[in-house]
């Protein structure tokens, strides 16, 4: 008889984003994504960070303060790196699993890449006008939004 306590498909695929969320730098927020076909394998994943080659030691992460000494129009969010970090083929009809539900700047990245659904562990930033945007672009584009439905399960990795 086959084991019967293992990993649904969402658990997977949300545990490896929260996993690639811990390479974050950055102090307040990690958040990670991890992108995957219809026959659920992985296509991609990515992490909120600084763009490739930009030192991360000689940024900022602040997130108040004048606009160019925070982290805001430096960091480049999770969705968008998993995205940019596809080696091959297409992400049309892909399911793409994140952390935190993607800013309107990701949702459009989303959606022009031809993700289909959105899974997301959390939506903290509901109430704000970039989320409110994101949900109307991608109602608009049908894209499936879902909220991961989490578990008791307590996975354990020990590096």
């Amino acid at each position: 008889m086959k084991r019967q306590d293992y990993l649904s498909w969402d658990e997977y695929f949300m545990g490896i984003a929260h996993l690639s969320a811990r390479r974050s730098k950055d102090p307040n927020t990690q958040v990670g994504a991890c992108i995957v076909s219809e026959e659920n394998k992985i296509l991609s994943v990515g992490y909120n960070g600084m763009p490739t080659g930009c030192n991360d030691d000689d940024m900022p992460w602040d997130r108040e303060g004048e606009f160019l000494e925070t982290k805001y129009p430096f960091v480049c969010h999770a969705e968008l790196n998993a995205i940019l970090n596809r080696s091959t083929g297409s992400l049309k009809n892909a399911k793409i699993y994140v952390s935190l539900f993607p800013c309107n700047e990701c949702a459009k990245a989303i959606i022009q890449s031809g993700i289909k659904e959105v899974i997301y562990g959390d939506d903290k930033y509901a109430d704000t006008d970039n989320v409110r945007a994101s949900k109307r672009m991608f109602d608009m584009a049908g894209v499936k939004i879902r909220l991961y439905k989490k578990t008791d399960r307590l996975v354990r990795i020990e590096l």
